[in-house]
């Protein structure tokens, strides 16, 4: 069957393709045709912009020509008409990968804005400026115009530009290396572009936390947000973004040695780039390939691609990129023992990345270097290098990089005899090797691949049927005017056009049919991993559980371990008749939190108070919540939050309805994150129930079409002590209340 379809799903995809290189020539005439006619200058001047913005979605070789022209036309107009040619300019720079250029034209924005105060390009000079802030490591100053451009985004209600904000300002976070930080306003980012309505930024939102994900070495979850990123790209039909995604789709694929996936997605990149010509990309994709084929111990065609990279990217100007690709072909020369030619392009990309204060990638460099010098057996030149690695990554980029170089250190140790000093790094090495598998990873990112080609297929049909649709109704059109003058051949082309689509929708009807169970399995795979994550909240608590009924026992404490034991049971009882359920009733989540609150606070002796509130109405309506929600938060407030130490402590839960989505609010007035984080036991345990309930939502807004979410903030924002969490879910109730409702 599929040896039948695929054909037949080619010849569509060609259809397609040419019904939108169609689209967008018919939309090129009419901007062009607009910029022709208009007499007013100002207004010719904003049309010219409008095709140039249209060149930059479509056409980068024509957007870079044209960027020119836009310049020398605004010299003679308003400030606010320079300061919109600037701003393009710089735009296309950033795209091309000149950094240099970039920076210089935002720089340039400065002084026209004394002279055109307009909201909208205060926004975009505050913006630009603490992206360029950042880039100079400068994050305390980048906070401060982030901050600014945040001000106004809310005051205009601009969602979009208050997603994009948002998103800066997590990959400042992430800079800085405050991982709950950046997925906080991540998430904020997500809930503001899906009240955009603007698909386009709703996936550059969930490509930034794809990113974070990455930065922080979660490439399962890293590749998750981007394949959904590429989703909604394709689904607005965003070349730009599709090659971007494309491209960080296969790095990540790269990272876990899935060489035929990575080698895919690099290719689909460069395919995609080539549409709008997209040079930059292409050239990125190219070095990337480069190192595909490294991996195969292809050097000839490793060394052809990471060349081919640099032709283009020296005539960009893009530094980085040009680090990247020496970087990588010093790396292929050291694998073939070419130590001089290895060390030659190792220095260029030193070079280049001093150009743009590259310090995380200036690190890499030093750590390939120190990796030469230990081949070659010049082991006190190689520790030299490879302590300056760890220098510079400790403090800045990420620091889990650090412990690759603490492997080598330790093979260098080794090598000279000191057993000791090679053990201490092994360890360390060792015990982040235990946290971070690869080979799970490896093969959840393999599921996501194929699920990812399962939604495509889905939604390829539905594209085929809106664009047969649209195919009709063109032709209905055409047909009405010509009908007076050309009936006799209209009859004609009536009758092929309606053979063409009976076979065509013949076609279509087929292979809706046939992918039916592929969709059905499906279903199957997303109600299973709902499963899986709810189970994954039992382990843990009924383990925490355990030690206190351990601790009676110890103590010889029979009329309280007694007590425990019953209220235990109880929850024991309750968990088993309702984890698997994706809801319970309200009531039953309710006597759980109590059971558990109860047998905690027998534990520390009533050092601590709680309180579970409901609305009556939601017990009255039945409402159903996903079970154990909460556990996970309550749990850290008792344990990290470390209730019992504090004078007065307290834990409150309220159950709300608000606009059809059920709130909880969770609070408690502990030591606070800041102090809980100091140890790393508490951080890592939060970390996986964060993630978890992130999971969780993001599968119920998916499944229910909602926009749930989790905020998590201090409850004492002045003493940074105490926490209070907020979720927000699809707001369900039981279904045979909602029959006599």
């Amino acid at each position: 069957m599929k040896t039948i379809f695929k054909p037949f799903l080619l010849c569509l995809l060609a259809f397609m393709f040419s019904i939108s290189a169609y689209s967008q020539k018919k939309e090129e005439y009419h901007l062009k045709q607009a910029y022709k006619t208009e007499k007013d200058i100002s207004r010719r001047f904003m049309r010219l912009l409008a095709l140039g913005e249209f060149y930059k979605q479509n056409d980068l070789h024509l957007a870079d020509s044209i960027k020119t022209i836009i310049l020398k036309k605004s010299e003679s107009l308003d400030p606010y008409y320079q300061f919109k040619a600037l701003l393009f300019r710089a735009e296309i720079s950033e795209i091309q990968g000149n950094q240099e250029d970039y920076f210089k034209n935002v720089l340039a924005l400065q002084p026209l804005l004394a002279l055109c105060k307009t909201e909208e390009t205060q926004f975009e000079l505050y913006y630009h400026l603490g992206f360029y802030y950042r880039s100079s490591l400068n994050l305390s100053k980048a906070k401060e115009y982030l901050d600014l451009a945040l001000r106004l985004a809310k005051k205009s209600k601009n969602n979009e530009h208050i997603a994009e904000t948002y998103s800066s300002i997590a990959f400042n976070f992430m800079f800085n290396n405050r991982k709950d930080s950046a997925f906080f306003y991540t998430d904020i980012a997500i809930q503001y572009a899906r009240r955009s309505a603007n698909k386009s930024f709703l996936a550059e939102s969930f490509n930034t936390q794809a990113r974070i994900y990455a930065y922080f070495g979660q490439l399962e979850l890293s590749v998750a947000k981007n394949y959904f990123s590429l989703q909604l790209a394709s689904s607005v039909n965003d070349i730009s973004k599709m090659a971007r995604y494309s491209r960080e789709i296969g790095k990540s694929q790269l990272l876990i040695s899935n060489l035929v996936e990575a080698e895919k997605y690099f290719k689909q990149s460069i395919e995609y780039s080539r549409q709008i010509n997209d040079e930059h990309q292409i050239a990125l994709a190219f070095s990337n390939l480069g190192s595909v084929y490294r991996a195969y111990k292809d050097y000839p065609k490793a060394i052809e691609y990471n060349e081919n990279a640099i032709d283009v990217l020296t005539k960009l100007n893009d530094f980085n990129g040009l680090g990247e690709a020496h970087n990588n072909l010093g790396v292929i020369y050291k694998e073939q023992r070419l130590y001089e030619r290895a060390a030659h392009d190792f220095n260029k990309a030193l070079v280049f990345y001093e150009g743009t204060n590259n310090r995380e990638q200036i690190a890499g460099v030093y750590h390939n270097v120190g990796t030469v010098f230990q081949q070659q057996k010049r082991y006190m030149i190689a520790l030299n290098y490879l302590n300056r690695s760890i220098e510079i990554r400790k403090q800045f980029g990420s620091k889990r990089e650090i412990f690759y170089t603490y492997r080598v250190i330790a093979d260098v140790y080794s090598d000279i005899g000191k057993t000791t000093e090679s053990l201490k790094y092994l360890h360390l090495y060792l015990n982040f090797l235990d946290s971070n598998s690869s080979f799970q990873e490896s093969a959840k990112i393999a599921e996501l691949s194929e699920l990812y080609r399962s939604e495509q297929r889905e939604r390829f049909i539905s594209i085929q049927a809106d664009s047969i649709q649209r195919q009709q109704q063109e032709k209905t059109l055409t047909s009405t005017k010509l009908e007076v003058t050309e009936l006799k051949n209209n009859q004609k082309n009536y009758i092929i056009l309606g053979f063409l689509i009976i076979i065509i929708l013949a076609g279509v009807i087929g292979f809706y049919r046939f992918n039916q169970t592929v969709i059905k399995q499906q279903q199957k795979e997303a109600e299973m991993l709902q499963t899986l994550l709810r189970s994954q909240m039992n382990p843990h608590f009924i383990f925490n559980s355990m030690s206190v009924i351990q601790s009676y026992i110890y103590d010889n404490d029979i009329k309280n371990s007694s007590k425990f034991l019953v209220n235990f049971s109880r929850l024991i009882r309750l968990i088993l008749e309702n984890s698997p359920k994706e809801f319970i009733p309200i009531a039953t989540e309710v006597e759980i939190l109590q059971k558990y609150l109860e047998t905690q606070k027998l534990r520390f002796e009533d050092r601590f108070e709680f309180s579970v509130e409901i609305e009556d109405k939601m017990m009255l309506e039945n409402a159903m919540i996903p079970p154990m929600i909460t556990q996970p938060f309550i749990e850290n407030a008792i344990e990290h939050g470390q209730l019992h130490t504090i004078e007065g402590g307290f834990i409150k839960i309220v159950f709300s309805k608000k606009e059809e989505m059920l709130e909880i609010r969770i609070e408690d007035n502990g030591i606070g994150r800041k102090q809980s984080e100091k140890s790393k036991k508490s951080k890592d345990h939060k970390s996986m129930a964060l993630n978890i309930t992130r999971q969780r939502i993001d599968n119920l807004n998916n499944k229910y079409k909602s926009s749930g979410f989790m905020i998590i903030e201090d409850y004492d924002k002045t003493l940074e002590t105490g926490t209070k969490v907020l979720i927000s879910l699809p707001y369900q109730v039981d279904a045979q209340t909602k029959k006599t409702m």
